[in-house]
């Protein structure tokens, strides 16, 4: 996760391309993804942007932090590792009778 950052509060009309474009003024973008909700592939309003290396991470965070793009003043920061999922039932987490 070194070369990866968190892009949060985006424009539910951002695209992958329109990602990838923003980002590359920093340094070669290796990929830019979308989260997107699984039932209507509408955007979640946050996705993550691959670098080739870890250089243009801090460049990209100062010049993009807090900046509007489409309309929203996004958020920037190095993307952290989701902690691992608790095991949970698969009834719903509810007691079975």
């Amino acid at each position: 996760m070194a070369n990866k950052l968190y892009v949060g509060n985006l424009n539910f009309r951002t695209d992958e391309q329109m990602l990838s474009e923003l980002f590359s003024q920093f340094g070669q973008v290796e990929a830019a993804v979308v989260i997107k909700d699984r039932e209507t592939q509408r955007s979640k309003g946050f996705g993550f942007v691959t670098f080739t290396e870890e250089a243009p991470l801090s460049k990209a965070i100062d010049a993009l932090n807090g900046k509007e793009v489409d309309g929203r003043k996004i958020r920037v920061s190095v993307a952290e590792e989701r902690p691992p999922r608790q095991n949970r039932p698969h009834n719903g987490g509810f007691p079975r009778t």
